[in-house]
Order: structure tokens, then C-alpha cells, then sequence
């Protein structure tokens, strides 16, 4: 998956990213470790941003919540990732530079299929959540398998809303996939105005 989301981006050392529900850091501490750019990594979890922050060093990590109001000025960034988190399109345009680029990572249908038990496809819905603001570049789909222990299992299960499985969790194989979506901003003429800017 971090191969692929790499690969998507592109991110060299004059890159300035964000990272919007970064969690314990994991994607952007990884990509910055190879790309040497400065990474900014905000999750409203106070214990996941101090995972982050004693994990990778070399970002900087921030307590707040992105679905309200991202507390960087107008362009700061040349990057924006939301991976599997919640998104907020006039926040991440607002942060966004003209010349930037978003990228969306959002699951995929097989996504941890064996404890679901069903597909849904949430690219089109995506899309249309940012086309105000954004155009689609580009997309693809990654995906992994992974054999998990019982208490991996079990997890996965807590984590899932409405998982398939009612029985008690046991070693299995697992699918991990990703649709991921590039985007790159409208200009204020082609969106007809620009996304308004939160308050806070």
C-alpha cells in the first residue's frame, strides 16, 4: 500500500505535506523517511498524534480537528493526503496551493471482504463529493493480503461497523485494498467561485 501511494504522489523534498487524520503517522512518517520533505500530520486523537510524535520526529504533528477547520494559512501546502479519513473538501482546497495535489485514499470493494462480507464501491461517491473544488488525475487500486492471528482478527472486528463475522475471531487470511484518487484543484474559474475558507 505505501508503495503505491508513493508511487501515486511523487513527493520529493520540495514538497510541503499534509497529512488530514494522520492517526499514529504511519503513511506520512514513511513517505517523508524516503522523500525528505516537510510533512504536517493532524489528527483530532490525542494519543495517536503522540504516537506520531515519538514515532517520526521529523514531522510535525498536530491535536485538531480537520472536519472543522485546518489550522494552517491559505496554500501552505504543495500536498494534501486524506487516507482512509474523513474528508473535507473546502478545507483541503482552502490549505491547498493552486499547483497542488490531493490524494485520496479511500477502501476499495474487496477491502477486508472476508470480515464484511460485502463490496461497496465509494469512488464515484468520492468523486463527486470534491468536483466543486476538484478534478480527478488519476486512480488506482492496491491491494494486499496479510494472515492475521486471532487477536489481529479480533481487532479488525472492533473496528469495523457491522462486521460479518458474530463468532468468536480466529486466525485467517485477510484482504487490505485501497481505491486511491488523485486529484488537482479547480481554478476559481472553473469551480465558478472559490470554496469559502472555515472559520475558527
Amino acid at each position: 500500500m505505501l508503495c503505491a501511494i508513493a508511487e501515486m504522489l511523487g513527493a520529493s523534498r520540495g514538497d510541503t505535506v499534509l497529512d488530514a487524520g494522520c492517526g499514529d503517522g504511519f503513511y506520512l512518517g514513511s513517505l517523508q523517511r524516503d522523500a525528505a520533505f516537510q510533512g504536517h500530520g493532524i489528527d483530532i486523537s490525542i494519543p495517536a498524534v503522540d504516537a506520531a510524535a515519538r514515532r517520526y520526529p521529523d514531522c510535525e504533528w498536530i491535536v485538531a480537528n480537520a472536519d472543522r477547520f485546518i489550522p494552517y494559512v491559505d496554500r501552505s501546502f504543495s500536498i494534501v493526503l486524506s487516507i482512509t479519513a474523513r474528508m473535507n473538501p473546502a478545507e483541503f482546497r482552502r490549505v491547498l496551493r493552486d499547483d497542488g495535489r490531493l490524494l485520496v485514499a479511500i477502501p476499495a470493494p474487496e477491502d477486508l471482504i472476508e470480515l464484511r462480507g460485502s463490496r461497496r464501491d465509494r469512488v464515484a461517491r468520492t468523486v463527486e463529493t470534491f468536483a466543486p473544488a476538484f478534478a480527478l488525475a488519476d486512480q488506482r487500486r492496491a491491494a494486499t493480503t496479510a494472515d492475521l492471528d486471532a487477536a489481529q482478527v479480533h481487532d479488525l472486528l472492533v473496528s469495523i461497523y457491522r462486521p460479518m463475522r458474530k463468532q468468536p475471531a480466529e486466525a485467517m487470511r485477510v484482504t487490505f485494498s485501497l481505491d486511491l484518487l488523485l486529484f488537482r484543484p479547480l481554478s476559481a474559474s472553473s469551480a465558478g467561485s472559490r470554496p469559502p475558507a472555515a472559520s475558527g
